[in-house]
């Protein structure tokens, strides 16, 4: 009998996910976890109600395809009233089960096996291992902190004649950066110089702060038939275990990233997308108030972590803040850091290195998420507070010995 053969290579060479990682080290030692971004609290009433209501409606077979006629109808309004694109609910609109599904979905309908394929660090962890399971070449471009500003002559070298696509991500994880309008427009013009897609990851797209605006680049002249559009309820009504993402693009690209949502998961939970309908129809004072109370936490969180010695650098949007620890003198990169500071102060954070591929990165940031209650910010802070009171402590004792 012959031995087993090899599994698939790339997926048995990635690791446990940092945020694996550190959800367990947090649960083992009781920390807080300002790690993974999810709220502790429950999205909106109405929405929910409306998911429970539909669960009972008898409709709980197949939903079609693309998703249900509502949710699809509620998408193609969304476009319409935030941004000024009209949208065919019927033609480019795909509901997907989680926006990170709608992101493989819409590289699966571009890339073939040898494209290239753009990608900014620091990046969601998913991104470049499916663009390596797809067979395509990912070309890195590398953001700096502390402003993050896109580098144009690095961006530029990196599309070429097999560049296929961009994928990129505004409001960004992690840096909480919002791209400008003449950052999209630079984008934008070297796509139509490379006849290339782009791949965008707007789930953050209502959690703006300090008057920043999300600008689609579909919105962009010459983008709107290259562009994917990705959303997410889990994002928008804080209900991210609903898992519920949802694509608008061009009627050309939409027939294949319907292909690749079949072979995917085919479809997604029909109560929960008629709970989003309703969410994406709720008046836009609901829209303004999610903003504007998460920049609220942003700033108790900020000004804690400022308090403490942390470098905090800005966040224009979604749910973290990136901090330099190097104020603080510890002695360690970023993964040490956040190790002590889940075993020893009981509050988690993840290192920002997690979001890197390429060599160099910057060691000494840490993100936190401030989708929290202000009682936990506020316990979180505390706790800090308390720990690295302790190590000042130990340090002058062991000076003075």
């Amino acid at each position: 009998m012959q031995p087993l053969k090899d599994q698939n290579a790339l997926l048995s060479g990635i690791g446990t996910t940092i945020f694996t990682v550190m959800s367990a080290l947090a649960m083992q030692h009781g920390a807080i976890n300002l790690g993974q971004g999810f709220p502790d609290y429950d999205g909106p009433e109405d929405v929910i109600e409306a998911a429970a209501a539909a669960l009972k409606d008898g409709r709980n077979q197949y939903p079609p395809l693309t998703g249900v006629p509502e949710l699809r109808q509620a998408v193609a309004t969304h476009n319409r009233r935030f941004y000024g694109l009209e949208v065919d609910p019927n033609a480019e609109v795909v509901v997907t089960s989680g926006a990170t599904e709608a992101i493989t979905a819409c590289l699966m309908a571009v890339l073939n096996p040898g494209d290239e394929c753009v990608l900014i660090e620091p990046l969601y962890d998913t991104y470049l291992p499916v663009v390596k399971l797809l067979g395509a070449v990912p070309k890195l471009v590398r953001l700096s902190p502390p402003d993050w500003a896109l580098p144009r002559a690095e961006l530029a070298a990196a599309f070429g004649p097999k560049t296929k696509a961009i994928l990129f991500n505004t409001p960004m994880n992690p840096t909480g950066k919002v791209f400008t309008a003449a950052e999209l427009a630079f984008i934008a013009e070297l796509l139509q110089r490379h006849g290339a897609y782009a791949i965008c990851d707007e789930v953050y797209e209502h959690l703006t702060f300090d008057g920043w605006k999300h600008i689609p680049l579909m919105t962009l002249p010459g983008m709107r038939e290259r562009c994917m559009r990705v959303g997410s309820a889990g994002k928008t009504f804080s209900l991210t275990g609903w898992k519920v993402g949802y694509i608008t693009c061009d009627r050309s690209l939409a027939p294949n990233v319907a292909k690749a949502h079949q072979n995917l998961t085919f479809t997604t939970a029909p109560n929960l997308q008629r709970g989003v309908a309703v969410g994406l129809m709720k008046e836009d004072a609901y829209f303004a108030g999610l903003s504007a109370s998460l920049q609220a936490k942003r700033d108790r969180l900020a000004k804690g972590l400022a308090e403490l010695g942390f470098g905090v650098l800005p966040a224009q949007g979604s749910y973290f803040i990136t901090t330099d620890i190097r104020p603080l003198g510890f002695n360690g990169d970023d993964v040490a850091f956040c190790r002590a500071l889940t075993e020893e102060a009981k509050v988690t954070a993840i290192p920002v290195t997690a979001f890197y591929a390429s060599e160099g990165a910057p060691s000494h940031y840490a993100r936190f998420a401030f989708c929290k209650g202000d009682a936990v910010l506020d316990e979180a802070l505390a706790r800090m507070r308390a720990w690295l009171a302790r190590r000042r402590g130990e340090q002058l004792t062991a000076a003075a010995g």
